[in-house]
């Protein structure tokens, strides 16, 4: 089975669900998170092929989240994801 994403594209689509069930903006993340307008735009524009756990960490705190609860989607399932 081919893979349909990078874990970047997961995590900004998982990040994009967020901020819509949650209510939020992506400025209001970058404040809670405290990561910057370019790292989280790098992620949202998947301008990387890859995230961080640091980074996922810190998106996960802004939501005030754990990182299980945010890791807990369908977007990060193995076989959907190109793992390198």
């Amino acid at each position: 089975m081919k893979k349909i994403m990078n874990v970047n594209k997961a995590v900004a689509l998982r990040i994009s669900e967020l901020l819509l069930q949650k209510g939020m903006t992506l400025y209001r993340l970058e404040r809670n998170s405290g990561l910057s307008h370019s790292r989280l735009g790098c992620i949202m524009g998947e301008k990387n092929k890859t995230v961080t756990l640091s980074t996922v960490m810190l998106v996960a705190q802004g939501f005030n989240m754990s990182l299980i609860e945010f890791l807990d989607s369908s977007y990060f399932d193995f076989d959907k994801l190109e793992i390198n």
